[in-house]
């Protein structure tokens, strides 16, 4: 379903934005995607078990991160515009992983293995939600120039 997403937001996002920003929103929020969750599996934080995967990250992150991120963009867009839009599809962005990040570990997709201090919702750690945050802004700050 991931991967469905990213590929329906790629679509869309080719048909209705500037190609410049659809390829910063996509290309760069992929390669900022993929080096957050590499570090945070290389720090053995996080365990995937998901196939097929590049030095730990498994290939569908990197369409499901931009794929999230672009449609929760797109709503906030309708709202308003600017920094307050990032900011606006960052929070829901984040709101999304939130709802449905605990079905992934219920299921066996992944694993937290850390043993960070600090709350947990739904069984995931508080820092998960934190990066989703930052990443979601920085990847729809990068389509913000182009707009």
């Amino acid at each position: 379903m991931t991967l469905v997403v990213g590929l329906v937001g790629l679509s869309h996002a080719g048909f209705t934005w500037p190609h410049a920003a659809t390829i910063a929103l996509f290309g760069g929020g992929a390669i900022v995607a993929f080096v957050a969750e590499a570090i945070v599996i290389n720090r053995g934080l996080l365990h995937h078990h998901i196939d097929p995967k590049l030095v730990g990250v498994p290939v569908y992150v990197l369409f499901g991160w931009t794929g999230v991120v672009y449609v929760a963009f797109r709503v906030a867009l309708l709202w308003t515009d600017g920094w307050l839009a990032v900011g606006t599809g960052a929070v829901l962005a984040t709101g999304y992983d939130a709802l449905v990040d605990h079905r992934g570990v219920i299921a066996g997709a992944w694993t937290y293995t850390d043993d960070l201090p600090g709350p947990r919702f739904r069984g995931v750690p508080w820092w998960n939600y934190a990066g989703w945050f930052v990443i979601s802004s920085v990847t729809a700050a990068l389509a913000l120039p182009f707009l």
